[in-house]
């Protein structure tokens, strides 16, 4: 009994912003209908995989969910879309607006049928610029944003993308945001409406909250960039035997630091009087404190520096952050039984909730899973159903055809 019980989410993503928002949506309870084209989510192949589209990162970003498989490009299938949509809470896409307009279903279309749904776009960009009409993905909207550059500056000169989806992930975070508020503002009001959230203005003001510096002020009062972060000695510490972080921040810690490794005669030099004078001369503290932690091993550091109150943690691997004692004692790594994939592991949500604690509700659908199943639920009868399975605008996976049986008409089974 998530917080969202009750929310119908009708989810026209694929690949992973749009399916990550609503893992959020259907982890804390809403209903999330996925669908899906008649070849699938694309993420479906990325492998390993036991079955052919039911790929690992599939099966991670779209449990909770059902799926509708329904041919978009074809008239009966923008309808069916419709009907679908006049009954659920949001509609979350994520092509270009152009697209959707194109498809027949863009916002006046479909609160023509539903005035009060929430119809929210996560695309690449703003649609009052020159971009407007451009595609985007997350390795382009990283480089639009600088993230490469920064990576430039601090590594051996060579642009390279986070090996993160690191704008996916944040444009998605920021897409549920947006619905939550929109959902409680229609609660209050009653009415319901259109939201566009583009992943190049949302990643700017993300990566800048960080990197405008000097560039805040008019005129400038220097370069942008936050000095700590661009330190190229600004990594893992070496240990005598692995790697350590640790992050000496304040005065007080430094103070601890210095004294637990006996080089109290640093406490004296200036540039660690205060924050904003090691912050000048960041680097050159940095690869000083690194020298000091090659005298040590990994073991002995967690224990000094966890002594002297500084934050420290190891440098997981991710076979060993599997093994993590603190992911371990909270549980959030489990195995469960997916119906056709086996043992999977799963991760749990991270909040915790004092009553209506969010948490899956059941595992990735195989392709077309559940169309007959949403669309007798949304008033479709069987034989409306049935002639949209005979032409190919539904579809459903082999496996639920024993579950269509009480709502299809026995001729028209298989295409007939």
């Amino acid at each position: 009994m998530g917080p969202l019980q009750g929310v119908r989410i009708l989810d026209l993503t694929t690949v992973l912003m749009g399916p990550y928002a609503t893992l959020q949506l259907a982890d804390m309870g809403a209903d999330v209908i996925k669908v899906e084209p008649p070849q699938g989510d694309i993420v479906r192949q990325i492998e390993p995989a036991r079955h052919a589209g039911m790929g690992c990162m599939f099966l991670t970003l779209n449990r909770s969910k059902r799926s509708v498989v329904i041919d978009l490009k074809q008239r009966a299938g923008r309808d069916a879309i419709l009907r679908l949509a006049a009954k659920s809470d949001a509609l979350l896409y994520n092509v270009r607006p152009q697209a959707m307009a194109r498809l027949g279903l863009a916002y006046e279309d479909v609160a023509a049928v539903n005035p009060r749904i929430i119809y929210a776009g996560a695309f690449g960009y703003g649609q009052d610029g020159p971009y407007a009409a451009r595609p985007a993905y997350d390795d382009l909207i990283q480089g639009a944003t600088a993230i490469p550059t920064l990576i430039a500056a601090v590594g051996d000169g060579t642009p390279r993308y986070l090996p993160v989806t690191i704008a996916d992930r944040v444009v998605g975070l920021c897409t549920v945001n947006a619905i939550l508020a929109a959902l409680m503002h229609r609660e209050r009001t009653g009415v319901g409406q259109r939201i566009d959230i583009p992943m190049f203005e949302t990643m700017a003001g993300f990566v800048l909250g960080d990197h405008l510096g000097g560039l805040t002020f008019d005129p400038p009062l220097g370069k942008g960039g936050y000095v700590r972060l661009l330190a190229p000695e600004r990594r893992p510490y070496r240990t005598k035997d692995g790697y350590v972080c640790a992050l000496i921040y304040n005065d007080k810690q430094w103070e601890s630091f210095f004294r637990a490794v006996g080089r109290e005669d640093a406490l004296a030099d200036p540039r660690f009087a205060s924050h904003a004078a090691r912050l000048k001369h960041i680097n050159a503290i940095y690869a000083e404190v690194a020298n000091i932690f090659i005298g040590r091993t990994t073991r002995e550091w967690l224990a000094l520096l966890e002594a002297a109150d500084i934050p420290v943690t190891p440098l997981h691997t991710l076979e060993s952050l599997l093994e993590d004692p603190h992911l371990t004692a909270a549980g959030f790594f489990s195995v469960v039984e997916h119906p056709s994939e086996g043992r999977i592991r799963s991760m749990r949500v991270a909040s915790t909730w004092s009553r209506t604690q969010p948490e899956p509700t059941r595992q990735a659908p195989r392709l077309g899973e559940h169309s007959v199943e949403v669309f007798k639920e949304a008033g479709f009868t069987p034989a409306e159903i049935a002639a949209l399975l005979a032409s190919g605008v539904v579809r459903q996976c082999a496996a639920a055809d024993a579950s269509a049986d009480e709502v299809l008409p026995k001729p028209m089974r298989g295409g007939q």
